[in-house]
């Protein structure tokens, strides 16, 4: 039986990836903070770790005997510039002295982000072959994080996934853009379309374990997303299909969204947990395109999006409706 350990196993695409391993056999350990709300795998057949990224004896012995580690936790979203660096680099720093002392350890998967590589325009998408330039200190984390992982990959094998934006089940990251529609708006950024790559989140789940399971994947990087492109306006006009009702766009300039978010982000010093939206989110929202050229996974991986929009965005706003989310 293979063994793996998932770190972000409560998270979104942490639980569905756990889901899918456990369907495919996979003995399972998951790495949990004691505080951590256990919902989305609390009934699952799992080993659970009470630990955390900086304990790195906890991390030692939880991966001294698996077959696969998917590195799947990150911050993304913080207070400080500080915050984003110790989530996603010295994390995964943590992770990989641990992992290392494993020699028989067949992978270690780490869920980066096309935040990494920066927006494109909406005619030309990078490839894994194109400079990174991210815009958010988030982004500049990922990259630092995936700098890491290749000073480890002489010692062990290593493979960066490179995800796109996703949706689905329990996502709460868009679940507001499916609520305004819901209620009848569709909101979009600026007065021209905006193109994104964005998969369902069982795509990208299959993604993660199809390029474990890939001795070609080995020391690569993968830029993952879908087949085509899709403007916010094609999205929320297909969200408008299953809500059923008309709605109407209204659009908000690209300084209006930035002036929002910075005052949002001062509202942030009286919060315990730092919003989502902010100065930093603003510089995604109004960048032209966050797309990615697929030709390496389709090619080495043999990677397909395997779940349209249509289809996806009614499982997730079906989803959601049964979970009174929306």
């Amino acid at each position: 039986m293979k063994k793996a350990f998932v770190t972000g196993s409560t998270g979104f695409i942490g639980s569905h990836l756990v889901e899918a391993l456990l369907n495919k056999q996979y003995k399972i350990k998951c790495l949990v903070r004691k505080s951590t709300n256990l919902k989305w795998i609390k009934d699952l057949p799992v080993e659970i770790v009470y630990g955390d990224l900086f304990n790195k004896d906890v991390l030692t012995q939880a991966t001294k005997d698996v077959d696969y580690i998917f590195h799947i936790a990150g911050v993304t979203a913080s207070h400080t510039k500080s915050g984003y660096y110790l989530g996603n680099v010295e994390a995964t720093k943590n992770l990989l002295d641990a992992a290392s002392q494993n020699p028989n350890l067949k992978r270690f998967i780490y869920a980066g982000s096309l935040t990494a590589v920066g927006p494109a325009s909406s005619k030309v998408p990078p490839n894994e072959e194109s400079p990174c330039n991210p815009i958010t200190t988030y982004g500049k984390s990922k990259l630092e994080a995936e700098k890491e992982i290749l000073k480890f990959k002489d010692k062990i094998p290593v493979t960066i996934l490179k995800l796109p934006a996703v949706y689905g089940p329990r996502d709460t990251a868009t679940l507001d853009f499916f609520k305004a529609v819901s209620r009848g708006i569709i909101p979009l950024v600026g007065y021209k379309s905006k193109y994104i790559s964005i998969l369902y989140v069982t795509d990208v789940v299959n993604a993660l374990i199809i390029a474990s399971e890939n001795e070609r994947a080995v020391g690569e990087i993968f830029l993952i997303g879908s087949e085509k492109f899709y403007t916010w306006e094609e999205i929320g006009a297909t969200i408008e299909r299953c809500a059923k009702h008309r709605t109407i766009k209204i659009r908000f300039p690209e300084f209006a969204v930035v002036i929002a978010a910075a005052i949002n982000n001062l509202l942030d010093v009286f919060r315990k947990k730092p919003s989502v939206f902010n100065i930093e989110k603003s510089k995604d929202m109004i960048a032209d395109a966050w797309i990615a050229d697929i030709t390496k996974a389709r090619n080495h991986l043999n990677f397909r999006q395997t779940v349209d929009l249509e289809e996806g965005i009614r499982k997730t706003f079906d989803w959601y409706k049964k979970e009174g989310w929306i």
